[in-house]
């Protein structure tokens, strides 16, 4: 699909892990990243699992170097320097992530920043580990960082306040090159930035050419939420079952007339793989029960519309949604003709 770069896992968790990451590197032209902790044996597996791409990472807010790491700040940044020249020995890119870098103090932030910069890191990670950013605020930070370093600025976000797209965003606003995205944002408790929401934020609303095929983005939705196990909420952006879905008899109809009036408008099912659906509901209306009664080969009448939409009505506050069976049989009840010129197939 053209992505960038896929982080492939943490080599130093397991012989089992290693192999896979390995594997993928070994698989693609694209850019493989591999995890590693500023511990020298993870850096050192990192390596052996012949990534293009080392991501380092260490805690830099106060509660997680004594409480996480059981360190200190002196320590963290000697051991991140360590770590990241040690990853310059190979052929890889370098990435470091000052975890939890939104509830970081600054003062220290800028000092590991300026440190890790003397050793020409490649790539720096702003992590919003614990989802707690807003856009503004994130984009400040950004900002902040881009004052204090040259290298490329990366940013990873979580979705505990339901803001990790929104976040993402606005870090590419404020100057950062790359986000990490995650399909159907399935990640650490609410999750990460979804890459489906942030490349079509990026493609339909900034116009922007990221590069991705988004044609398919449908399809690797599908394949994660089987493979994962995870369910795609319906009402999940882009790649939820009713993203594209219309009930309402103001929005169906308007949408029957033009997508454009219901819909983004820059944003279609065609571009993310998907179709657009008119369902039947307790909103429904009148255009809408017209084209599915048309589209199942019927003809009905302007009276025999109106009377199948009252009981479509009737029928849908009962359950949440009118399948095709159920249309078919309130059809026949009031008695709608079959178009003489249809012919259905089994």
């Amino acid at each position: 699909m053209g992505t960038h770069v896929i982080e492939a896992g943490f080599p130093a968790n397991s012989d089992a892990e290693l192999e896979a990451v390995r594997d993928i590197a070994r698989s693609t032209e694209t850019t493989v990243a591999g995890l590693a902790r500023v511990v020298e044996s993870d850096v050192e597996a990192a390596i052996e699992a012949e990534v293009d791409m080392i991501h380092v990472f260490a805690s830099t807010s106060d509660v997680q170097i004594e409480d996480s790491m059981h360190s200190n700040r002196e320590e963290v940044k000697e051991r991140s320097v360590a770590a990241i020249e040690q990853a310059k020995q190979s052929d890889a890119e370098v990435m470091f992530s000052p975890m939890d870098a939104t509830r970081t103090d600054r003062d220290y932030l800028a000092d590991v920043l300026s440190a890790i910069d003397e050793v020409d890191v490649d790539w720096v990670n702003i992590p919003d580990t614990t989802g707690v950013a807003s856009p503004s605020r994130f984009a400040d930070l950004i900002g902040f960082v881009g004052e204090h370093t040259d290298a490329r600025i990366d940013v990873h976000t979580h979705d505990d306040f339901g803001m990790a797209t929104a976040n993402a965003i606005a870090g590419i606003e404020a100057g950062a090159d790359q986000a990490q995205v995650s399909i159907n944002g399935i990640g650490e408790r609410a999750g990460n930035a979804a890459y489906e929401e942030v490349v079509m934020a990026a493609e339909s609303i900034y116009g922007a050419d990221t590069g991705i095929d988004t044609t398919r983005i449908s399809e690797i939705a599908a394949i994660i939420e089987e493979k994962s196990g995870v369910p795609i909420p319906p009402n999940k952006p882009i790649v939820g079952e009713n993203a594209f879905s219309h009930e309402s008899g103001i929005h169906a109809a308007g949408v029957i007339e033009n997508a454009d009036t219901f819909e983004p408008g820059i944003m279609t099912p065609e571009m993310v793989g998907a179709q657009r659906a008119i369902v039947l509901g307790k909103h429904t209306g009148s255009h809408a029960v017209r084209d599915h009664l048309e589209e199942a080969g019927y003809a009905p009448t302007d009276e025999e519309v109106r009377e199948v939409t009252e009981r479509v009505k009737n029928r849908a506050a009962e359950k949440h949604t009118i399948t095709v069976e159920d249309l078919h049989r309130i059809a026949a009840k009031v008695g709608v003709d079959r178009a003489e010129s249809t012919e259905v197939h089994a």
